[in-house]
């Protein structure tokens, strides 16, 4: 597949490494330009290019930026074709991105980006860690894969984040539409917790709306008083204590 990918940090940048292994055609960029990103895209093997020609021509786009970015790549997709799926990797934390009142009320934020650029979106890839996103990933029907959850209103687009997901080394598990993908962002069972497919339903049925806020912000408030002293997996071990 064609795929344009918005956002060359840690994840957008793994997304277009794996991807371009498992064979698909990969354009990537980011806010300062291709040429800030030339070497980044040579190594994934994909095209460094600016944020307009990232849309252009694509079957697929994913989104992998700040929240407070959004409505500056609204315009973007004004004559992006209906049949583009577009996917959402973000995840809002107030700390960085400041209080966004919608959110606070208790609006998915997969909603949000929707409403922002004017396009359904498909959620996936937000609730890994860029470390498992990059070393974890394993091959089809392997022992103990981890799963990631896909939500999405679009059955068909969401079969295609799925097989995206599935191509990245990692079981695609449906969450349901994006009024419920609240139940994959931070502060819930199924957020950066490492679950195989079981684990990640039970998870994602789990999920209390209203605790969600209150365990992201104390969980956030443990890894800053932790520093640089918490290994990826200890990590993941507070993810999954902090919200159960």
């Amino acid at each position: 597949m064609k795929i344009g990918i918005i956002g060359a940090g840690n994840i957008g940048a793994t997304l277009a490494r794996k991807l371009v292994v498992s064979g698909h055609d990969v354009k990537i960029s980011n806010s300062k330009g291709p040429d800030t990103i030339r070497d980044l895209a040579s190594d994934a093997g994909a095209k460094a290019v600016s944020k307009k020609e990232a849309v252009q021509d694509v079957e697929v786009i994913v989104l992998s930026i700040p929240f407070v970015k959004y409505p500056d790549v609204a315009t973007l997709f004004n004559n992006v074709p209906e049949a583009t799926v577009v996917i959402d990797t973000s995840n809002y934390y107030p700390f960085r991105d400041g209080a966004i009142a919608d959110f606070d009320g208790g609006k998915p934020e997969s909603v949000w980006i929707s409403e922002q650029i004017g396009r359904p979106v498909v959620k996936a890839w937000n609730a890994v860690l860029a470390v498992t996103l990059a070393e974890k990933g394993q091959s089809s029907g392997a022992s103990g894969r981890i799963a990631v959850p896909v939500a999405g209103d679009d059955p068909e687009a969401k079969a295609v984040a799925a097989k995206l997901v599935d191509a990245t080394g990692f079981d695609p598990v449906d969450s349901g539409g994006l009024s419920s993908s609240w139940r994959q962002q931070p502060g819930t069972p199924a957020y950066c917790t490492e679950l195989t497919i079981s684990e990640l339903k039970a998870a994602l049925q789990s999920a209390d709306k209203a605790r969600a806020p209150e365990n992201r912000e104390a969980l956030i408030q443990q890894f800053m008083e932790a520093g640089d002293n918490l290994t990826h997996d200890d990590v993941v071990a507070r993810n999954r204590a902090g919200t159960t």
